[in-house]
C-alpha cells in the first residue's frame, strides 16, 4: 500500500506553522505498469527481459542469499560501463567543469566531496559527488526523513523536491538534472560502481534493509536503475527494493541499455516536478509576504 507524503518546506527564519508546497503524490498505477509481463507470456515488456515485478507480496522476490557468495561482475557489464564512460568523456568533462565553476561561484567551499556508501557485497567505498548543499549542512534532517519514509512505507520523495533550505542556489536544478552525480563516472571507471544498478545507500541507512532485502547488494551500485526510471519519488521503500531485486535477478546487456535509454526521460520528469515544487514554494512566499504587509499596514492605521 502506498500513501502520500506530507512534508513541509523548511526555512531557517520561518514559523513552523507555515504551509509547505504540496509534495508529489504517489502514483502506484504508473509504478506497477512500469515493468509489464515478460515476453514469455506473449505480451510486450516495459523494459526488455523483465518479468512482472510486483507480486502480491513485494518481498517474495528476495531470496536472502549470503552476500559473500555472489560471483564476479559479468564481463559484459564491465565492458559496457567502460565503453560508455570513455565515449561520453568529451561531453561530460566540459559539463563537469561548468558545474564545478557554478558551485564555486554560488557558495563557499569545495565543489566536490566524498561520501562513504555501501557497495557490492556490503563493501564500503568513497562515492564522489558535486556539492549541492551549503557547507556544514545538518545531515540529521535527512536521516530522520529517510527513517520516517521507511517506517511508514511512504513514497520515497527526496528532500530537494520539497524545497530543502539546505540546498545552494541552483542546487535543486543540479540534483533534479542528475548533474551532481556526474563525478560518479570515476567510481564506475574504478570498478566501484556501474552505470546501471541499485543506488548505493549510506552506512546509517544499511540497517533499515532486512536480510532478504540485502540481496540488492549482490549487484554493483549504479548511477541509474529500474527504480530511478520507473518509481523514483513515487514508490515506497519496499517497492524500491522489489525493483532492485528484480534487476539483480534479471540483469542483462539488453536490460542495462534499455534503462540507460529511459534515464533522460526520467530526469526530464524529475526536473519538471522540481520546477513545479519551486514555483509553488515561491508563490507561497509571495502570499506570506503580502499577508505580513497587510497586517503591518493595519497595525499602523490603528496606532495612528
Amino acid at each position: 500500500m502506498t500513501t502520500s507524503v506530507k512534508a513541509k518546506a523548511v526555512s531557517p527564519n520561518r514559523s513552523s506553522n507555515r504551509k509547505a508546497a504540496p509534495a508529489p503524490r504517489s502514483s502506484p498505477t504508473r509504478v506497477r505498469r512500469g515493468l509489464k509481463r515478460s515476453g514469455r507470456s506473449g505480451q510486450r515488456t516495459g523494459i526488455a527481459g523483465a518479468e512482472p515485478f510486483f507480486p502480491s507480496r513485494p518481498q517474495a522476490v528476495f531470496s536472502g542469499r549470503n552476500l559473500s557468495a555472489s560471483g564476479p561482475v559479468p564481463t559484459w557489464k564491465r565492458a559496457l560501463d567502460v565503453f560508455c564512460v570513455l565515449a561520453s568523456l568529451p561531453v561530460t568533462l566540459p559539463l563537469m567543469a561548468v558545474v564545478g565553476l557554478w558551485i564555486k561561484c554560488a557558495s563557499q567551499g569545495p565543489a566536490l566531496f566524498r561520501q562513504e556508501r555501501i557497495g557490492r557485497n556490503g563493501k564500503r567505498f568513497s562515492l564522489y559527488k558535486f556539492r549541492s548543499m551549503h557547507r556544514n549542512a545538518d545531515t540529521k534532517r535527512h536521516q530522520n526523513h529517510f527513517q520516517k519514509l521507511v517506517t511508514t512505507d511512504s513514497p520515497m520523495v527526496k528532500l530537494d523536491l520539497l524545497c530543502d533550505s539546505r540546498v545552494i542556489p541552483g542546487g535543486c536544478f543540479l540534483r533534479a538534472a542528475g548533474l551532481d552525480e556526474l563525478p560518479q563516472l570515476f567510481n564506475v571507471l574504478r570498478g566501484e560502481m556501474s552505470l546501471v544498478g541499485p543506488r548505493p545507500c549510506l552506512p546509517e541507512e544499511y540497517r533499515f534493509f532486512s536480510g532478504r532485502q540485502r540481496d540488492r547488494f549482490e549487484a554493483l551500485p549504479g548511477l541509474t536503475g529500474i527504480w530511478q526510471v520507473i518509481g523514483k519519488n513515487v514508490s515506497t521503500f519496499s517497492e524500491m527494493n522489489a525493483m532492485d531485486a528484480l534487476y539483480v535477478r534479471r540483469s542483462s546487456p539488453a536490460l542495462d541499455i534499455a534503462i540507460m535509454i529511459r534515464t533522460p526521460f526520467a530526469l526530464l520528469r524529475q526536473m519538471h516536478m522540481a520546477f513545479k515544487q519551486q514555483r509553488a514554494s515561491q508563490a507561497e512566499k509571495r502570499s506570506e509576504r503580502s499577508g505580513e504587509a497587510s497586517l503591518s499596514g493595519l497595525s499602523t492605521q490603528r496606532l495612528g
